[in-house]
């Protein structure tokens, strides 16, 4: 079994090319391993001794069928534990990512395999993002960014792209999450940010626009 460092490294090039469409670059890995490209390019030459990636020097990165079954493996686990915690430890979800991240590199299948049915085999995660089953298929993810929405339309969050601390604590300081009903007032044209009104209370707010590139919604439903 590859270590845990290398895991990461399989779960973050399998996260870029889902995000980008495209291999990752040696650059790219390293800001999101938060470690030098040179660290970077010792790891990949081990990684691709394994079988684990396709990696020519200079050039970007692509996992092989092997690779990306483990990159997939510790992805199903890391959301299983994260929903694990929020609905049976009533941790807050964003509380949950660090210790999934610790948790994620169990190796046991079984134990997984039974989280899954003890959970009775949730789709998404706290975070709205899909987990894959024991085959590796993921559920389809409903929904667009708020960056797509209308002015006038009604809408819930279901999920982030924006992982980071960072990014939940600014949602927790601002007062939306998951679940959070709201209704688009206005588009700035000049700087795509929005106005919204939350619930039933109407209480206005502005969203900057690296913040709808960053939620998932869907057209609330009354």
């Amino acid at each position: 079994m590859p270590t845990q460092t290398a895991e990461n490294y399989l779960k973050a090039i399998y996260s870029l090319n889902q995000e980008k469409g495209l291999k990752a670059s040696t650059n790219a890995i390293a800001e999101r391993m938060e470690t030098k490209a040179s660290s970077v390019t010792d790891m990949l030459k081990k990684l691709k001794e394994k079988g684990l990636i396709h990696y020519e020097k200079y050039q970007a990165v692509e996992l092989t069928t092997k690779g990306t079954e483990v990159a997939v493996s510790i992805i199903r686990k890391h959301r299983l534990w994260e929903y694990f915690l929020v609905e049976k430890l009533d941790f807050d979800w964003d509380q949950v990512h660090d210790i999934a991240e610790e948790l994620e590199h169990i190796e046991s299948n079984e134990l997984t395999n039974r989280l899954d049915a003890y959970l009775n085999y949730p789709k998404m995660d706290p975070h709205g993002d899909p987990i894959p089953d024991e085959n590796g298929n993921f559920p389809t993810r409903s929904g667009t960014m708020l960056n797509q929405g209308e002015i006038d339309q009604t809408y819930v969050i279901i999920g982030v792209k924006d992982h980071s601390s960072l990014f939940f604590n600014h949602l927790k300081n601002i007062g939306i999450g998951l679940g959070t009903n709201f209704k688009i007032l206005d588009i700035n044209p000049f700087d795509q940010s929005m106005k919204i009104s939350i619930g039933e209370q109407n209480e206005q707010l502005n969203i900057s626009k690296q913040v709808a590139n960053n939620l998932y919604i869907k057209v609330h439903e009354n």
